[in-house]
């Protein structure tokens, strides 16, 4: 006779045995309570709960382009648009090297009071100086998402709010070709789309990928960019000049 085994059932035998105590002692408790409604269950507060009073119309959305290629720095320049009155954010794309594929703000550029209007002109400025990238064709390439963590925020009185790890592919369709992952915070849904892609070499380009990434309103659209490399060493952009 295997005792272990025997006690192993006797156990969970025991635990479903109390959770049904459980469950029907709660529901004795609240047996004159209301039936619950959509607006009250927990589907509808994680996938609809708002954390600010402002319409999605007010708030408008972050966008990311590719401002053009620094290819002797080894880097892209890519601008983030908060909005009409809002500063830019300016980024450098590492294109290889130890922080190949990293996104790091030039946070030089805001070390002092800087209004819009002196980063634009900035931006614009440096956008004379770079090589332009070669827009592709989206459908060459295909985006596939995987939730690597979820888990509910909370932010002060308000319901929660849907938090995801999302982690993001793009490969080639064709199978070769680039290809590059990250990962980024989403909320309410785990849904993002490819919208763009420059070719920078024949190993190199860069995706911009759209998800819902502000919790704001009933979530609010956000950019991030994603460096493909087909696993070429550090020369390649050199040679490719």
């Amino acid at each position: 006779m295997n005792r272990d085994a025997k006690t192993q059932s006797a156990l969970i035998a025991l635990a479903r045995t109390r959770r049904m105590q459980r469950a029907l002692a709660h529901a004795y408790l609240h047996r004159g309570a209301p039936m619950p409604t959509l607006r009250s269950s927990l589907g509808y507060m994680t996938t609809t709960a708002c954390v600010t009073e402002r319409s999605p119309e007010e708030l408008g959305g972050h966008r990311m382009h590719v401002l053009g290629l620094a290819r002797a720095e080894g880097f892209a320049y890519v601008v983030e648009d908060l909005g009409a009155d809002e500063t830019p954010i300016a980024y450098r794309l590492w294109l290889s090297g130890p922080r190949q594929g990293h996104l790091v703000p030039i946070h030089a550029w805001y070390e002092r009071d800087h209004d819009a209007h002196e980063i634009r002109a900035r931006i614009s400025a440096i956008a004379a100086t770079l090589e332009p990238a070669a827009p592709s064709t989206c459908e060459a390439w295909m985006l596939s998402t995987r939730i690597v963590q979820r888990r509910a925020l909370r932010v002060g009185e308000d319901l929660p709010i849907r938090k995801f790890a999302l982690q993001l592919s793009v490969e080639p369709v064709s199978g070769h070709g680039p290809s590059g992952k990250t990962t980024v915070t989403a909320f309410l849904r785990p849904q993002a789309q490819l919208m763009d892609v420059w070719t920078l070499t024949a190993s190199h380009a860069i995706a911009r990928v759209s998800y819902t990434g502000i919790p704001s309103g009933l979530g609010l659209a956000k950019d991030t960019v994603v460096l493909l490399t087909a696993g070429v060493d550090d020369q390649d952009l050199e040679e490719s000049a």
